[in-house]
C-alpha cells in the first residue's frame, strides 16, 4: 500500500501486526477485515478511472498483484483472499476503453526483495532459497498467465540472481506457449532488471531466439541518484509504515536536506514554483525515457494524499497536460 493509502494503514494501525515477516493485519473477526477491503476494493479504482486513462491518451494501466491473490496460501500465510474477481473487473474494464494491462507480480511466497511492497518485511529475501518457493510462484503464471513480472533483489547476491534467471527461462515458456502446443500467446514477459546495471543484461534472452520480452527497469530519483514526477521521498508511508523520509532526516541513518512541508499532501500546498518544477521534471522524463521509442509507465494514477506521485492530480493541476506530447518546456533537455 505505502504511499497509496496511508488512510488505510491508519485504520489498521490499531490493531495488531503480525511480527517478523508478515506486515498483514490479523483481526479478531475475518469478516471485519474481508468488509474493509472489499469497500477498498469497490471505491479506490473503477471503471471511470480506465475511462480517464484513456482520455488521457495513456495506453496501458499497471496492476500489482501478489501470490495471495486468489491462487495459493498453502503454506498458511495468513492473508485475506477475494481479490481475484476485482483483477478481471479490471482487465475487462481495460479491454472497454482500449487498454492493455501489465498484471505486476509484486510479491512472491518467501518474499523475492524484503521489502513490505513484497506481501512480507524481513532482513533479506528468501524467496530463492527454497524450491517449493520458485514452484509455488510459476503456478501462479500459468494459473494467470497474463504480463507477469517479479521484482527481485538483485542486490541481495548472485544466488537470487541465478534463481530469478532460471525462473525467466521457466516463465517464457509458460506465458508465451500456453497453450501445450507450438503456437505462440500475443502476451509478452515483462522482467524486472533486478536493481543490475543495464548492461548486466546484455545479451538475456535475446532475438531472434527469444520474442515478446520487455525489460523493466525502475528510476526513482528519491532512492538513488515505473517513474515519478516526485523528487523526494516525503509522501506518507513511501519507505513503509512508521518510517519516516531521507528528504527531512526522519528515515534511521539519512541526513536532512529540508523540509517536507509544501512538498507531499494535497497540490493546493504547493507552491507555484513547486508546480512549476514538477512540469518540467515530468516532461524531462518523458523526453528522456521516449528517445528510441522505449516508452515509459509512471507510477502511479492516483494516491490518498501524494498528489506528487499521481497522474490524475498532475492532469487536474496542470503539471500534467492533458496531451502527453504537448511540452511547454520542449528545450528542458538541451
Amino acid at each position: 500500500m505505502g504511499a497509496l493509502h496511508p488512510l488505510l494503514i491508519a485504520f489498521i494501525g490499531s490493531l495488531t501486526i503480525l511480527p517478523t515477516s508478515c506486515v498483514v493485519v490479523r483481526l479478531s473477526n475475518p469478516a471485519t477485515a474481508l468488509s474493509t477491503l472489499q469497500n477498498h476494493w469497490n471505491t479506490w479504482i473503477t471503471e471511470s478511472d480506465f475511462a480517464a486513462i484513456a482520455a488521457a491518451g495513456c495506453a496501458q494501466p499497471r496492476k500489482t498483484a501478489y501470490w495471495i491473490l486468489g491462487f495459493d496460501v498453502s503454506a498458511g500465510e495468513p492473508y485475506i483472499q477475494g481479490q481475484l474477481p476485482y483483477l478481471s473487473k479490471a482487465v475487462t474494464w481495460a479491454q472497454n476503453h482500449g487498454l492493455k494491462v501489465i498484471v505486476d507480480l509484486h510479491g512472491a511466497p518467501g518474499s523475492q526483495n524484503g521489502f513490505d511492497n513484497s506481501g512480507q518485511r524481513m532482513g533479506s529475501p528468501t524467496w530463492q532459497t527454497e524450491q517449493s518457493f520458485v514452484d509455488r510462484t510459476d503456478a501462479i503464471i500459468k494459473t494467470w498467465h497474463r504480463c507477469l513480472r517479479i521484482i527481485p533483489a538483485g542486490y541481495d547476491g548472485s544466488h537470487i540472481l541465478s534463481v530469478t534467471k532460471q525462473y525467466w527461462y521457466d516463465s517464457y515458456g509458460n506465458v508465451r506457449y500456453p497453450f501445450g502446443t507450438s503456437q505462440q500467446s500475443n502476451l509478452a514477459l515483462m522482467i524486472h532488471d533486478a536493481f543490475q546495471s543495464l548492461s548486466y543484461w546484455d545479451n538475456f534472452m535475446p532475438a531472434p531466439n527469444w520474442q515478446g520480452v520487455l525489460l523493466d527497469t525502475h528510476i526513482y530519483q528519491m532512492f538513488s541518484v515505473a517513474w515519478t514526477p516526485a523528487s523526494n521521498d516525503c509522501a506518507k508511508y513511501l519507505n513503509g509504515r512508521g518510517v519516516g523520509a531521507r528528504y527531512d532526516g526522519s528515515y534511521p541513518g539519512s541526513t536532512r536536506v529540508g523540509s517536507c512541508t509544501g512538498l507531499t499532501g494535497s497540490a493546493s500546498t504547493f507552491s507555484s514554483s513547486y508546480k512549476t518544477f514538477l512540469r518540467q521534471f515530468w516532461e524531462a522524463q518523458v523526453m528522456s525515457y521516449e528517445k528510441g521509442g522505449q516508452g515509459w509507465i509512471q507510477w502511479t494514477w492516483k494516491a490518498e494524499n501524494a498528489d506528487e506521485w499521481t497522474y490524475q492530480a498532475g492532469l487536474a493541476n496542470g503539471w500534467i497536460p492533458q496531451n502527453p506530447t504537448s511540452f511547454e518546456f520542449p528545450n528542458i533537455c538541451s
